[in-house]
C-alpha cells in the first residue's frame, strides 16, 4: 500500500523515533508499504517517520548501473547505530519530505553501521559513496533531523524564503480549482 509522505514543516519530522521491539508481521507490512511508497515517489531511501510512523526503521534501494532499482538490492534497516565514520564529502541531496529542493550537504565519506533486518538478524555494513550518504540521511530522519538543517545559515534562509513562496503558489493553485 502506498502511504502518504509527511512533508516539511510537519512537526512529526522533528520526532525522535522509538526502537523497534517486535520483528513481526506489523513491521513487515510497514517495510513493504515503505518500499512501495518510496518506489512510487522515485526515492532511494525512506525512513518510517516519513510515512508518519515513529519507529527506528528505514529502507535504502540504490539504482544499479542501468539506473534500475531492483527489489533484491533493497536494504531494510532496523534500529541502526553508526559505529564509525571517516573523512568528509559533499553531496547534493534531496528528500521526499522536502520535495523539489536539492542542496549540497557535507557528511562522513565512509561509515560503519550496525542494524537488524526485518527478521531481527544483526548486520554490519561498511560503506562509502551514495550508500554512506543515504544511511546518514535516513538515520538523521530517525533522530528528528532533515538535511536542510545541515545547510549554512544563508542557504537555510534562502531555502525558507523559496519554500514559503512555493507553498503560497501551490495554495493559490489549489484555491482556483474549487
Amino acid at each position: 500500500m502506498i502511504r502518504e509522505i509527511v512533508v516539511y514543516p510537519d512537526k512529526r519530522l522533528k520526532q525522535i523515533s522509538k526502537p523497534v521491539e517486535k520483528f513481526d508481521e506489523e513491521l513487515h507490512k510497514l517495510l513493504d508499504d515503505m518500499y512501495e511508497t518510496m518506489i512510487a515517489k522515485n526515492g532511494i531511501g525512506l525512513a518510517a517517520i516519513q510515512v508518519g510512523v515513529p519507529l527506528r526503521a528505514l529502507i535504502i534501494n540504490l539504482p544499479n548501473e542501468e539506473g534500475e532499482q531492483k527489489k533484491e538490492d533493497l536494504i531494510e534497516v532496523i534500529n541502526p547505530k553508526i559505529l564509525e565514520t571517516k573523512g568528509n564529502t559533499t553531496y547534493t541531496e534531496g528528500c521526499l519530505s522536502v520535495p523539489e529542493y536539492y542542496d549540497d550537504v557535507e557528511r562522513a565519506e565512509w561509515i560503519k553501521v550496525e542494524f537488524f533486518d526485518r527478521f531481527g538478524n544483526k548486520k554490519v555494513v561498511e560503506s562509502d559513496g551514495l550508500l554512506a550518504i543515504a544511511f546518514q540521511h535516513e538515520i538523521d530522519h530517525l533522530n528528528g533531523h532533515l538535511f536542510i538543517e545541515k545547510l549554512s545559515f544563508l542557504k537555510r534562509k534562502k531555502f525558507e524564503k523559496e519554500w514559503k513562496k512555493r507553498r503560497k503558489e501551490r495554495g493559490s493553485k489549489k484555491g482556483k480549482v474549487k
